[in-house]
């Protein structure tokens, strides 16, 4: 059995000031203050979410 690819997502901008919406993506992919980091695994889901707060957030 093969274990799911992962992504490391670290939130490098503050999500103050922006859309409600994107706000709740942020807390959606776990992350929670500046530079927090979370490990998700790679779903075309989460690559949307990701791809919607690219402004915010750093793959690492």
């Amino acid at each position: 059995m093969t274990t799911p690819n992962k992504l490391k997502v670290q939130l490098v901008r503050s999500p103050i000031g922006t859309k409600q919406s994107h706000r709740d993506t942020v807390r959606g992919l776990g992350l929670r203050r500046v530079n927090s980091i979370s490990e998700l695994e790679d779903t075309p889901s989460v690559r949307g979410m990701i791809n919607k707060i690219a402004y915010l957030v750093k793959i690492l």
